[in-house]
């Protein structure tokens, strides 16, 4: 009889713990990272790195560059107890470089790995992604090339799209962008709303096949969010409550309340929201709730900003202020998408 009651005692506590173990929430984050101007000292005969060597006027060293990477490992370590599951980075001329920042630097204990293609950029600055394999795997990835071949004007950055499979075996589309510049007024707007089209066509292949697919679009859009390209030709909105099943819902809209102290871009000491977290329809299915949304944010660590002399308050804390070395972190400030898998 105590035999048998043994065995029921240890299948019971068995099943308790089990149950316990299906309970367990994991936090995770994406981050998106324009890290401006990472670039190795040699020199590239194919691309126009020319202001990054050693012999330019900005005398980019090793020195320097093993500096940057320290800086971009510990924004990336900021962002909470450990760092991101998936990480977009833009402004990366090569994986060359990517590599030493995932095994030069704290992160190196994390097994990062790498996703990266060369892009039409004119400078070689390219969009590539990190990702952690103890907590999710790689379906496939592509890079979408939105280089308008018949217009010269328009050799920019691909945009890169993978599928990933979590830890708890949820599904994420993740699309990362870096968006043509605002140099040239009213025509660079006709190249970001050129991109935006491509982007919006990819985004509805994917939902036509599956109209709950968990879709993620992040990246520095050189737009702000209630700009055209965003609004009108990706189709977004501020409100989840109003979100229908073929648009997308702009988590980074709710940040423009508070632009008049902060963003992700500053210029002339006016910040700008260019760095946007956007989201499907599928994170508020009520039927789904295997991975939920927990916040977007812009990651503010006080370390990456400098008192702005020019202006009033702060700006980012640049690696360069025009030709002159400052040794900070970068010219934006980092988003982070956080979630919650159960």
């Amino acid at each position: 009889m105590k035999q048998y009651l043994l065995i029921f005692v240890c299948l019971f506590i068995g099943i308790g713990i089990a149950k316990s173990q299906e309970n367990i929430k994991q936090n995770v984050s994406i981050m998106f990272y324009n890290v401006e101007n990472l670039f190795d000292t040699k020199d590239d005969p194919h691309t126009n790195d020319n202001d990054f060597l050693p012999s330019s006027k900005r005398h980019w060293t090793n020195d320097k560059l093993e500096k940057k990477l320290k800086n971009i490992g510990k924004v990336i370590y900021s962002t909470g107890i450990e760092p991101p599951m998936i990480i977009g980075i833009a402004e990366i001329e090569n994986e060359k470089v990517i590599n030493q920042l995932i095994t030069q630097t704290g992160l190196m204990k994390f097994h990062y790995k790498i996703i990266h293609k060369d892009s039409p950029d004119p400078r070689g600055i390219d969009v590539i992604m990190i990702y952690r394999s103890d907590l999710c795997s790689l379906i496939k990835y592509n890079y979408i090339n939105v280089s308008n071949i018949g217009n010269n004007d328009l050799r920019t950055r691909d945009i890169l799209y993978s599928i990933i499979k979590t830890n708890n075996n949820d599904t994420l589309h993740i699309f990362f962008n870096h968006w043509p510049s605002r140099i040239g007024g009213i025509k660079s707007e006709q190249k970001r709303i050129y991109v935006a089209k491509i982007l919006r066509t990819k985004i509805d292949s994917v939902i036509h096949k599956n109209i709950r697919a968990k879709i993620i679009i992040m990246g520095d859009f050189n737009d702000e969010p209630d700009n055209i390209s965003i609004i009108k030709y990706l189709n977004t909105i501020d409100d989840y409550k109003k979100l229908q099943w073929n648009q997308l819902i702009n988590l980074s809209y709710e940040w423009l309340k508070d632009v008049s102290w902060k963003g992700t871009y500053k210029y002339k000491g006016k910040w700008s929201i260019f760095d946007q977290i956007i989201v499907s329809k599928a994170f508020f299915d009520d039927s789904n709730k295997k991975t939920k949304i927990k916040s977007a944010k812009i990651h503010f660590p006080s370390f990456i900003l400098i008192k702005d002399t020019r202006n009033t308050g702060y700006a980012p804390f640049k690696t360069y202020n025009g030709i002159n070395y400052l040794g900070g972190y970068s010219d934006h400030i980092p988003i982070l998408l956080l979630l919650e898998l159960n």
